[in-house]
């Protein structure tokens, strides 16, 4: 078998993996190796923003995993969509581009990600973006970052405007920027999104970076295990085209495959609780007992209205509706097919008392059903959503391998609601959103309300019914997150492994804590970090 070398193999081209790409061979001196499972990510259902609804359940870019029975939610078993697709998850998700809130990278820091809080951040954040609004029909542009973020308020739908009026009338703050000075409030969202395409972090960092010579991409390849000499690691194992094959790399390996696949991959390869290795007759060859645990995700619950004012339900509901939107956006790349249908919401207090933001609030001028292998439906009918998700939750499940065979999927236990303070949080966000129903201007939006209707239910019934319909909305973090050591971490602060060299993992699985809201955009923020520190360790000779 021939076996080629490399300065760094990366293994995954999602969010981060493609920052990762871009950072470690700009400077044209590095050979870099970067490993996707799926495949090409220039598809219509991809490029063109609406059409992520098309992605949700098909395989050729999604993994489809699914999670455990979960107690917490009454036995049900949840669907857990990722991206299987150079781009991973940037190139299906919803484009929703949230930094999170300041205090929750101060918590990161104090959980021993030292070098991590918001003031460190932040700056990194500045340069990965460039920002785009439009100013009496002109397009302003600030920032000189890859990554295009874009302000689609001048094409929010109407009833966006009266949720935001709802919510003044509820007492609640009004923001301009969610990702701005002041993020504490409801807003009109900002999308990845560049001139009516979506802008992946395969398209903001990797595409530009494919024309350099000393980085290459191979799609199909399927890493199986990364492999060792005494306690540092020198090499993959990976399988493409049913041909097994094997890369050396001659400074380091970086896992970006994200929280559930990159757990997944190091417990295979050995690293991992040593009592699951065992089990599955894997070789040891590093005890690391939180590789796979401290998993955190968000829960939101939907509640549908039927509407006194046209939605995008009366436009894409319609034949004729879905034929007037894909001709505007054929000859402008503006209108629906330009934009997500999560278009508002925003993070308030539950309480006066509250130290900080703790729940988010979104509406999205659209209803629609899903189906199991079919993608999201858009009936005629108008009608709106109103969601609640508390943004911090405190329960932790985990992710381990359920065979030695990494074909197999591994075994994801959300362990939801499993503390007081996450069951007391859906209660918080269910007054909340009461208050938000009762506005008059919401009252004028509301033509039905269909049921279950939280201002009918008392306490008991609206927690029955967030165990009975809630669902991830797919901001799985944590299962090799940053800490002081290797009893209640996978990773030290400068995102290396705990008792392995040559070794890093980069991705939202190296979150200590899950940001409070959408993780899109703090993983490509920790992927710019982890290059810095990569970079400034080769110049330093750090391990």
């Amino acid at each position: 078998m021939t076996v080629e070398e490399y300065d760094f193999i990366i293994v995954g081209a999602g969010s981060a993996g493609c920052v990762l790409a871009n950072r470690l061979s700009e400077d044209g001196r590095h050979k870099v190796l970067l490993l996707e499972a799926g495949g090409s990510d220039r598809k219509l259902s991809i490029q063109v923003p609406i059409g992520y609804a098309f992605t949700y359940q098909n395989p050729s870019v999604n993994w489809r995993y699914n999670a455990q029975p979960d107690a917490g939610l009454n036995n049900r078993i949840a669907y857990w969509p990722r991206g299987r697709v150079v781009g991973g998850s940037s190139s299906i998700n919803a484009m929703v581009y949230c930094r999170g809130l300041p205090h929750d990278f101060d918590d990161w820091a104090a959980s021993g990600a030292t070098g991590w809080n918001w003031n460190s951040v932040q700056p990194i954040f500045e340069r990965t973006e460039t920002k785009v609004r439009r100013i009496n029909g002109r397009q302003v542009v600030t920032g000189k970052g890859p990554l295009w973020v874009t302000d689609e308020a001048d094409q929010a739908h109407k009833v966006t405007a009266r949720f935001l009026e709802a919510g003044t009338q509820a007492g609640w703050p009004m923001t301009d920027d969610l990702n701005g000075a002041n993020p504490e409030g409801l807003s009109i969202y900002h999308n990845t999104t560049r001139n009516g395409w979506r802008c992946s972090s395969a398209d903001a960092f990797l595409r530009p970076a494919l024309r350099r010579g000393n980085l290459r991409l191979v799609t199909h390849a399927t890493v199986e295990r990364l492999l060792f000499e005494g306690s540092k690691a020198t090499a993959v194992s990976y399988r493409q085209d049913d041909q097994s094959r094997q890369a050396r790399a001659r400074r380091e390996i970086i896992v970006s495959g994200g929280t559930i696949n990159s757990p997944k991959l190091l417990q295979h390869s050995g690293l991992g609780p040593a009592a699951l290795l065992g089990d599955h007759g894997i070789d040891v060859v590093c005890d690391l007992p939180e590789v796979g645990g401290g998993l955190q995700d968000h829960l939101a619950i939907s509640y549908l209205y039927d509407c006194t004012q046209p939605t995008i339900n009366s436009q894409l509901g319609r034949l004729q509706g879905r034929m007037a939107a894909a001709f505007q956006y054929a000859f402008t790349r503006r209108g629906l097919f330009s934009l997500s249908v999560n278009q508002c919401g925003g993070f308030i207090r539950s309480s006066p008392e509250a130290p900080q933001p703790d729940m988010q609030i979104y509406c999205n001028p659209v209803t629609y059903s899903t189906g199991v292998d079919t993608p999201p439906k858009v009936g005629p009918e108008p009608g709106f959503i109103l969601s609640f998700q508390p943004s911090r939750p405190t329960s932790r499940g985990r992710i381990d391998i359920a065979s030695p065979d990494i074909q197999e999927p591994p075994v994801i236990k959300p362990n939801s609601l499993s503390s007081e303070e996450d069951r007391d949080g859906v209660l918080r966000g269910v007054h909340l959103l009461r208050a938000l129903i009762e506005t008059p201007a919401m009252q004028d939006l509301i033509k039905a309300r269909r049921q279950p209707d939280p201002t009918t239910m008392n306490d008991a019934e609206a927690l029955q019914d967030f165990r009975e319909r809630s669902a991830t909305v797919y901001h799985p973090t944590c299962t090799c997150r940053m800490g002081t050591g290797p009893q209640n971490a996978v990773l030290d602060a400068r995102l290396r492994v705990h008792g392995i060299e040559g070794l890093r993992v980069i991705d939202a699985s190296a979150f200590p804590n899950v940001t409070s809201g959408n993780t899109n955009a703090p993983t490509i923020m920790l992927a710019q970090k982890g290059a810095d520190m990569i970079i400034e360790d080769m110049q330093t000779g750090g391990r």
